[in-house]
């Protein structure tokens, strides 16, 4: 068995992700570029269950309740229990996945739980659990959307007036996503993930631009 592609889009609550992840999903169908697409967390599954307590306040109204890496640990568990059922035979026999969010997500939002000083220590400590102790497959790229707090909260908004659903203890904590934010520039540094802006001369890019960019990105490393 020769192992797959793994590429990962990121970005925090607000971020413009989701939108992107579904125009890359219709382009490769447009293209007939065959991919198994994953999103986390699945909260339809067994396995969030201790996401889905954490996020709705039962361990604790603010995230910081729950420390870095014991938050990290519930969706890591969530991401074995998918790799096992969903995917993991697939890419393990070469097929290329494409994942909104993944491991990439513990070191945004749990990291910035931690003083700057312990960020290194955890982001290293976070690849050993998931990737080596765990034994899930490290991305082959991960792409990064960037973002400001006021464009994010305004998304945020929204979709919670457009779905009808309320904020989790995340989209609350204001600071919490700003720290988020900050903990993700140096994430993205520490990795070496590939960071996609959301200015171009000071002002916000066109999604069809980035959209472009995303998929050119993906295109490139499908050739390797």
């Amino acid at each position: 068995m020769s192992k797959g592609k793994l590429i990962v889009l990121e970005g925090i609550d607000g971020s413009g992700k989701s939108a992107q992840y579904r125009r890359i999903c219709e382009k490769l169908q447009r293209d007939g570029i065959s991919y198994d697409h994953i999103v986390f967390p699945r909260y339809d599954k067994e396995s969030s269950v201790l996401i889905r307590m954490y996020l709705s306040g039962e361990f604790g109204e603010h995230p910081s309740d729950v420390n870095a890496y014991t938050a990290s640990t519930f969706y890591a568990v969530d991401r074995f229990a998918s790799f096992k059922q969903d995917w993991g035979k697939k890419y393990l026999d070469g097929a290329f996945i494409l994942s909104d969010r993944y491991t990439t997500s513990n070191a945004v939002h749990q990291g910035s739980k931690l003083p700057e000083s312990e960020l290194n220590d955890f982001f290293a400590w976070l690849s050993d659990l998931e990737y080596t102790k765990m034994g899930l497959p490290k991305p082959d790229l991960v792409i990064y959307l960037d973002v400001d707090i006021e464009l994010s909260l305004a998304r945020m908004r929204r979709r919670q007036q457009k779905t009808n659903t309320s904020a989790d203890i995340h989209e609350k904590d204001i600071a919490y996503l700003t720290r988020c934010l900050n903990t993700a520039d140096k994430a993205a540094a520490f990795y070496g993930w590939h960071r996609v802006p959301y200015l171009k001369n000071g002002v916000e890019r066109n999604i069809d631009e980035k959209n472009e960019e995303i998929y050119q990105l993906i295109l490139s490393e499908l050739k390797k």
